[in-house]
């Protein structure tokens, strides 16, 4: 079995546990108390997206240059519970591109990287890892180190890193995400 087959199994077992429950800070708490780092869980998605990552099947289409990659490793299907899986990896460090939005110089380790603002229709479950000491992903609680955000149903927002390179491993139910939202002005 190859590392995204993997990755999809070992999924499973956790997408039949969350089924039936709504993105937001209740199930964000539930998700860091419960499959945070350090768990068997966030321990083995961690290592198979970093693989794929590596091996070039996850992340791997550029979004707006190296720095901004995604890839979706599996539609929404009946065998895993109708949610979609998709890695996406994004790099706040070293010089500008066409679709980022730098707070600070490039290098800076204040400076933060924006991807593409999209929406959550029913909401987004979001494993964090990173893979520069001090990188983190904007949640809706504040910034994420390694471990989980969870937007809600409705929400919408840039994805937004800083402090080096990291993995987004999200996880969406029906695979709904809009990319035809707009941002606010």
């Amino acid at each position: 079995m190859d590392g995204r087959e993997q990755l999809i199994e070992r999924s499973i077992p956790f997408l039949d546990e969350v089924k039936n429950m709504t993105a937001g800070p209740e199930v964000e708490r539930w998700l860091n108390e419960t499959y945070g780092p350090g768990s068997a869980l966030y321990e083995d998605l961690s290592r198979l997206i970093k693989q794929g990552v590596e091996e070039g099947w996850a992340a791997n289409i550029e979004v707006g240059g190296r720095r901004y990659r995604r890839s979706r490793l599996c539609e929404p299907m009946a065998r895993t519970l109708n949610f979609s899986i998709t890695a996406v990896y994004m790099d706040s460090q070293g010089g500008r591109m066409a679709v980022d939005y730098h707070d600070g110089e490039p290098g800076d380790a204040d400076a933060s990287f924006r991807g593409d603002y999209h929406g959550h229709p029913y909401g987004e479950l979001n494993m964090v890892v990173p893979l520069d000491e001090n990188a983190v992903l904007a949640g809706p609680s504040g910034w994420c180190h390694a471990g989980w955000t969870a937007p809600a149903p409705g929400s919408h927002h840039y994805p937004e890193v800083k402090g080096g390179a990291l993995i987004a491993l999200f996880f969406l139910p029906a695979g709904r995400i809009s990319y035809d939202v707009k941002p606010p002005s």
